[in-house]
């Protein structure tokens, strides 16, 4: 099951990128990350800025190991195929333990269930992200939690820290039920360390890294009124806004529940008898808190870390109640129904459409222009444009603010519409990039293409 999960996951990840349909936020990031790591010094990111040192935006050293693969192949394609593995195994130790628990056919439709939840299928359509190394992690340190292997439970867990800064909060909790399930000592203590690294992280380590001294992404919890995506009710802020974003707010508007509804359904919401979901509250506080309306819903990758929760609930859940035989068997309908049922609304569903096996002429025109491009020079291109550049050049967005000046080369796609720039990769319209274009003709560049909508530019020396 895990390899065929394996298969469809990195078919999907790598069909999406040869297709250019993959992105500089996040693929781009992350890669230009990893490549830094490969090459033997600290993290940045020239997509964030010149010289961006990478841990001053996300804590992720964990992405030093996937250091050793990208030496192999120096793509954008070792990511995905990295995340498609840390995804399928993480649905191997869910699985063995509803074998042993719960029987062969359990396992079978749990495991699948898992593997292909609208969660998993959102992360696997959405690029590359860090979170990946949290699946399996996380079912290896619940399942251990749900078979009293506590000490087990706590050491799978206590690698978070190195994942996200925000996974210090979910190791607290994990820490919390480890104490509710009969060690206390070790409980509190893991949720301690939970806490510490969650607040060292965040207050030390990313504020020193960071160009602006401070957490970049402290704005989510703050009131933004009129910010696009975002939930600002002009109220102002302090302590009215922190009361009403920690009551009020975790339920409105109705896209947040909606997305907590979707969490739970596959399990027939049976996984709110088991323990093990209080694992979840941590991500879903800080999601509906923020003011980010991308995080509320159920696209992209933000739901990964949740999957695991939920289904290993569910299986402790089954097992606490002693389910077997029809009970157990109407459970497993449901929840297999279910998944098939919202499915097709997510990314996983497009392997099986003919139009994600097609390729658009335009990509091979793309691919011919993009090769003009020498090795190490500076770039500024287009948002999806800049992962298929990342792995040999110094890539960032082009008219993104805050970019290196005068690129040796620059590359747009100039038939891209407006709606599909990027939500924050594109920081010009169609409009407002050709007229940029213009102007950076009349200051020395040149055109060296311009072909199925690709303009291709050279500085002038």
């Amino acid at each position: 099951m895990a390899g065929t999960l394996f298969v469809m996951y990195a078919a999907l990840s790598l069909r999406l990128h040869h297709r250019m349909i993959t992105s500089s936020y996040d693929l781009g990031i992350f890669e230009q990350v990893v490549r830094s790591y490969a090459e033997g010094h600290l993290p940045v990111s020239e997509v964030k800025g010149p010289g961006f040192p990478a841990l001053g935006d996300h804590f992720s050293p964990v992405l030093a190991l996937v250091a050793p693969f990208y030496w192999v192949w120096q793509g954008a394609e070792t990511l995905l195929v990295v995340q498609a593995a840390l995804i399928a195994v993480s649905v191997i130790p869910l699985a063995l333990w509803a074998r042993r628990a719960l029987g062969v056919q359990a396992a079978a439709v749990i495991g699948a269930c898992y593997g292909l939840s609208w969660g998993v299928a959102g992360a696997v359509g959405y690029d590359f992200h860090e979170v990946a190394f949290a699946a399996p992690l996380l079912t290896l340190s619940l399942t251990a939690l749900g078979n009293d292997r506590l000490v087990a439970a706590a050491c799978w867990a206590l690698p978070l820290l190195l994942v996200k800064e925000d996974l210090g909060f979910t190791f607290l909790a994990i820490g919390l039920v480890i104490a509710r399930r009969g060690n206390r000592r070790l409980g509190l203590f893991a949720a301690a360390v939970g806490l510490a690294g969650a607040a060292l992280a965040l207050f030390v380590i990313l504020p020193v890294f960071s160009p602006s001294g401070s957490f970049a992404y402290w704005s989510l919890m703050q009131d933004s009124p009129g910010a696009p995506g975002t939930a600002g009710s002009g109220a102002g802020g302090g302590l009215l806004d922190l009361l009403r974003r920690g009551t009020i707010g975790l339920v409105t508007p109705q896209t947040k529940v909606t997305t907590l509804l979707l969490v739970l359904a596959p399990t027939l919401f049976l996984a709110l008898r088991s323990p093990l979901l209080w694992v979840a509250v941590p991500t879903l506080v800080w999601r509906f808190a923020s003011n980010n309306g991308l995080h509320w819903g159920t696209g992209n990758h933000y739901s990964l870390v949740l999957m695991p929760v939920v289904f290993a609930a569910f299986v402790d859940a089954l097992v606490r109640r002693g389910t077997s035989g029809p009970s157990l068997r109407r459970y497993l309908a449901g929840s297999a129904a279910i998944t098939l049922a919202v499915l097709p609304a997510f990314p996983l569903f497009q392997l099986f459409r003919p139009d994600t096996w097609r390729t658009d002429p335009r990509v091979a025109v793309a691919r011919r222009l993009m090769d003009s491009i020498p090795d190490g020079a500076t770039v500024q291109a287009s948002d999806h444009l800049v992962p298929q550049l990342t792995n040999r050049t110094s890539v960032s967005i082009y008219g993104a603010e805050g970019n290196r000046p005068n690129p040796q080369w620059i590359m747009v796609d100039t038939w891209a519409p407006d709606g599909s720039r990027g939500w924050l990769g594109a920081p010009l319209s169609a409009e407002a990039e050709r007229q940029r274009l213009t102007a950076d003709r009349q200051r020395g560049y040149d055109l060296m293409a311009l072909q199925d909508g690709f303009a291709l530019l050279h500085y002038r020396d």
